[in-house]
């Protein structure tokens, strides 16, 4: 059993609610940036008790630490996230749906260059540790990984919705995503190179640009239809 395709105007009142929840992204990730540029006490305060929390684990934990490390650097690293996106891009371009593979090349190109813009101009330091069980480079605040993560798996299940899958496919989808996304941030975390704040930072901000690329797209290809048939 496939999924009813819905049509361009469908999909825009399908959307609405993404935008409303993108929206809600927006302000509470400006919100946590604000609070980060603030270096608001209780929020820093927190940060530190979780990452110290978790850092003495990780120091006693060397063989959980090097899985950790392996999903970090290869399953769930930016660059594989990428690699899934533009594989999305070339079979787009390949069947003719043009505007959308330019679309999803151009938020994924777009996130990266926010997430580098955001990460200078706020400019925070990472975690320091006299026994590092890992290190990584560039400011801390966004996380790159969890808002890559969220983008990415983001553009995905809306490509794939847009397919019309199977209810199992699609719950397969919905879950593999979902473990992507929460499991990146959390080995950044344990691994000690990013604050609480940064990983939830980039997931919210990662939301929003991923609702709202797909609420744009979606009312442009409307008005598209609207106007051929006019």
């Amino acid at each position: 059993m496939r999924l009813p395709l819905l049509s361009p105007v469908g999909r825009v009142r399908a959307a609405s609610p993404l935008a409303r929840a993108g929206a809600v992204c927006a302000v509470l990730g400006g919100a946590v940036t604000a609070l980060v540029v603030a270096r608001w006490r209780p929020l820093t305060g927190l940060d530190r008790e979780v990452a110290v929390a978790l850092h003495r684990r990780a120091v006693a934990e060397p063989g959980f630490v090097h899985v950790n490390r392996l999903l970090t650097d290869w399953l769930w690293d930016p660059w594989t996230f990428r690699a899934l996106i533009a594989v999305a891009v070339v079979a787009l371009w390949w069947r003719g749906a043009r505007p959308l593979a330019v679309w999803v090349a151009a938020t994924t190109l777009f996130s990266a260059l926010l997430q580098q813009g955001v990460k200078a101009a706020v400019g925070r330091e990472r975690p320091r540790w006299a026994d590092p069980v890992d290190s990584a480079s560039y400011a801390a605040y966004p996380s790159g990984h969890a808002m890559t993560a969220t983008v990415s798996c983001g553009l995905l299940l809306w490509l794939l919705h847009r397919s019309g899958p199977g209810p199992r496919l699609w719950r397969v989808a919905v879950g593999a995503a979902a473990v992507s996304v929460l499991g990146v941030g959390l080995t950044r975390l344990y691994l000690g190179v990013h604050w609480p704040s940064d990983v939830l930072g980039g997931w919210l901000l990662g939301a929003a640009l991923a609702a709202f690329a797909v609420c744009g797209f979606e009312r442009w290809q409307a008005a598209s239809a609207e106007r051929q048939s006019a």
